[in-house]
This record gives C-alpha cells, sequence and structure tokens, in this order.
C-alpha cells in the first residue's frame, strides 16, 4: 500500500539532484540504514539520468510503501523517448549508447531489492525500483 507519494519533473540535471534529494529524504524517513540509503539514491541518481539523457526528460514518482510490517521506497522513472530496442543487451555491464561506463541499468538492478523495466521502442521507458527495509 503507498502511504506517500511524490511525483517530481525530469527534464535537466537540476531535476535529478532533486530526485536525488527527495529519494534520501524518504529514505531517511523510513528508517533504511545509510547503506541502503545510498544504494537507492545512487540507484535514483543513474535512472533519473537515464531519463533526461536518452529518454528526453520525463518524471520521477517516489513512494513510501507499507506491506504488512515491512516498510520499501519505490522509484518509477518514466519517459515518452525512444525507448529501448534490446532490453537484454541494455542490461549488460558494459554495454552504453552514451559515453558511460555502461554499468546504469545492471548497477541499478544490483542495488535494489527489487527492479523491473517496460521499453517499447518510440513509445517509451518505464524503471520501476523498490528497496525494503531491513
Amino acid at each position: 500500500m503507498v502511504v506517500k507519494s511524490v511525483e517530481l519533473p525530469l527534464r535537466a540535471q537540476e531535476d535529478v539532484v532533486v530526485v536525488r534529494q527527495n529519494a534520501r529524504s524518504l529514505a531517511v524517513e523510513i528508517g533504511l540504514t545509510i547503506v541502503d540509503q545510498t544504494k537507492i539514491v545512487t540507484a535514483a541518481s543513474e535512472l533519473a539520468r537515464n531519463t533526461v539523457i536518452h529518454g528526453g526528460g520525463g518524471k520521477a514518482i517516489l513512494e513510501i510503501l507499507k506491506d504488512g510490517p515491512r516498510q520499501g521506497l519505490r522509484l518509477v522513472f518514466e519517459d515518452t523517448g525512444p525507448g529501448i530496442s534490446d532490453l537484454e543487451r541494455a542490461m549488460q555491464d558494459g554495454y552504453t549508447t552514451g559515453t558511460g561506463l555502461g554499468l546504469g541499468l545492471g548497477g541499478s538492478k544490483r542495488l535494489c531489492s527489487e527492479f523491473t523495466i517496460e521499453s517499447k521502442v518510440g513509445v517509451g521507458t518505464r524503471v520501476t525500483i523498490t528497496r525494503w527495509k531491513g
């Protein structure tokens, strides 16, 4: 169940900073450890940056979740950009369409409890990550 939700625009590099700040604030609010805070903020930064650079901008939705006794933080990154033609390849470390190291999607997946990605060429991409407390 979503107990708190924040939607933020992702149009420029400055917006990536705002998403990072909000992700950290919500992670602290639910009591994630400093290590888990760092993991979710690192993933948020990478995915927000991808949304701006590769997706042409979009939005981030940050949600505090409650599932019985456990709490978590779910982050959704959506764009209406060109989409990803080969998701399997895009998830491989070292694959990049830009000048980065190619660790973004795979690295983000490793930093989270849950990771899903949906992408359709010409329609856009939606990446959802969740980090559970504990």
